[in-house]
């Protein structure tokens, strides 16, 4: 039977079990040794992780041309106008592996009251005279430092970045470090893949 860990990933903690003896998922917590992070989030990015040890799913996952949902917030420097938002809807250029790349349709909004979660630790760095806000954007791709690269490409920089969902799987009410286990139906019923939670049992 697979195992299907969530965990909101702390900044600073690389998306890996080994390399630095304090910034590994090794430190967060004791994980079976046949599982392994679906994907990667920074070490200065936060949020949703999922590791299990189902190799289909992660194949599923990460193959582009199964593009799934994945909601992330980013907090910005400045207050994006409506034309920035839109641009980022639509696609932006951006640089992936030093070659322009134009973005996939992404839905992005401005987020009007703060989101509540957990403090980053260490917090933002703070300054009074430019003002900070939210945003939500939702991408169906994964490109290196996509979102911070957006943002800063339509003028607003990510000072933040939170993975907040994946699919209908989200982080709402983890704190930072939290690790949750799942069953496989539960998981692929939350990713769409409901059909083939039975077919992928082992």
């Amino acid at each position: 039977m697979h195992r299907y860990f969530i965990i909101y990933k702390p900044f600073g903690i690389l998306s890996q079990f080994t390399g630095e003896e304090e910034g590994t998922l090794a430190s967060v917590g004791d994980f079976p040794k046949e599982v392994y992070p679906v994907g990667r989030l920074d070490k200065d990015s936060e949020g949703l992780l999922l590791l299990t040890d189902d190799k289909w799913l992660n194949h599923h996952l990460l193959n582009p041309r199964f593009g799934h949902q994945r909601t992330y917030l980013a907090q910005v420097e400045g207050i994006p106008t409506p034309e920035a938002l839109k641009e980022l809807g639509k696609g932006v250029t951006i640089t992936v592996d030093g070659s322009p790349y134009s973005t996939k349709p992404a839905i992005a909004k401005l987020v009007e009251q703060e989101p509540e979660l957990p403090e980053r630790n260490p917090p933002i760095r703070y300054r009074a005279a430019i003002p900070t806000s939210w945003i939500s954007l939702t991408l169906i791709e994964g490109k290196n430092r996509q979102v911070r690269k957006m943002t800063a490409a339509v003028g607003f920089p990510t000072l933040r970045l939170v993975r907040f969902s994946m699919e209908k799987i989200s982080i709402e009410g983890f704190q930072v470090g939290e690790i949750r286990e799942f069953e496989q139906d539960w998981i692929y019923r939350k990713l769409g893949l409901t059909g083939f939670a039975k077919t992928k049992k082992r």
